[in-house]
């Protein structure tokens, strides 16, 4: 499947929908960037910076994804800090957090935009 040139604007093509793993994290280098994508049961894809700021390790894409209190989250590998999902803030210290990306799946296919501002 190609995306024409025209439709895809500042949005970078990652993967089938299907190639995702659902609850595990897969990484992509999206406008130079070390993107961790991840698809929940109900195909919803996010996708957050790599970079886990309390171990200082591209790891996020490790992490342990779940549901605390409604909050879909991603929990670091190396300090189990818990980062909501949509927002990329941590869920332990609300002063840190991670970037997170605009994604959209079209005709099956994940794209990631630009940094969300959140």
């Amino acid at each position: 499947m190609r995306v024409r040139r025209e439709d895809q604007g500042d949005w970078h093509p990652v993967c089938p929908v299907g190639a995702l793993d659902v609850e595990r994290g897969a990484t992509a280098l999206v406008h130079g960037q070390a993107i961790a994508i991840f698809r929940l049961p109900d195909d919803t894809v996010y996708a957050l910076g790599n970079h886990d700021p309390f171990a200082k390790t591209s790891a996020i894409a490790k992490g342990i994804v779940g549901i605390r209190d409604g909050v879909p989250f991603v929990a670091s590998p190396a300090h189990r800090h818990g980062f909501d999902l949509r927002t990329g803030r941590c869920l332990e210290d609300p002063h840190v957090s991670v970037p997170v990306y605009e994604v959209r799946v079209v005709d099956g296919l994940v794209q990631v935009g630009h940094r969300k501002v959140v």
